[in-house]
């Protein structure tokens, strides 16, 4: 773990277990800190500078056991996709297999939100298989459809917005992952886990 000043209010922390460190600071938080942002490899904790500092929040943070929290049947989300998406055949051929067993990969797998980024309610889930680990592609479209089940890297998403984007398009949903009329506008916070089911 390494812990680096960011700004008078906040700490960023590297960490390889980043969802269990938030899990740590949420079961036993640090006197001032007001908000948890977690990323890939790093968590920002942002602190009351009237209650606290960088020092005491660091020392408090360095002494936390990372822990795993056991994560509720409500905490699980189900997304019906139809795998339709423009560049199925493409990673079919890029990976090596059939269209049905890239869907096969991809769809059995349970994914976990780590963070979100690059768009309101653009998650990033892990537990993509090894297999369909590819870069992003060379020239990005200018608009990917609301929905568009995607991978690139070590991901899959489900594109919130219209918006232009370089991943893989493998299928599409019309599970809502954002919407500000929700209590909890983001359907694939931090931590939740996520499953696919497959729509014929």
């Amino acid at each position: 773990m390494r812990i680096l000043r960011y700004g008078d209010s906040a700490v960023l922390v590297e960490v390889d277990d980043v969802l269990g460190l938030q899990a740590a600071c949420q079961a036993d938080p640090p006197e001032g800190v007001v908000e948890l942002v977690p990323a890939a490899r790093t968590l920002l904790v942002q602190f009351d500078p009237t209650r606290t500092d960088a020092a005491t929040i660091s020392r408090a943070l360095s002494e936390l056991s990372i822990v795993e929290q056991p994560t509720r049947e409500a905490d699980t989300v189900t997304l019906s996709v139809r795998y339709d998406g423009a560049d199925l055949a493409e990673v079919a051929d890029a990976t090596g297999y059939s269209v049905e067993e890239v869907v096969r990969r991809h769809s059995v797998g349970t994914y976990v939100a780590a963070f979100c980024g690059f768009a309101p309610g653009f998650a990033y889930l892990t537990g993509l298989d090894p297999q369909l680990h590819l870069p992003r592609r060379s020239t990005p479209r200018t608009r990917v459809p609301a929905g568009a089940v995607a991978i690139a890297g070590e991901y899959t998403a489900v594109y919130p917005h219209p918006s232009p984007g370089g991943w893989h398009l493998l299928g599409h949903t019309d599970a809502p992952v954002w919407d500000i009329e929700r209590p909890q506008p983001n359907l694939l916070s931090p931590g939740t886990q996520v499953r696919f089911e497959v729509l014929d």
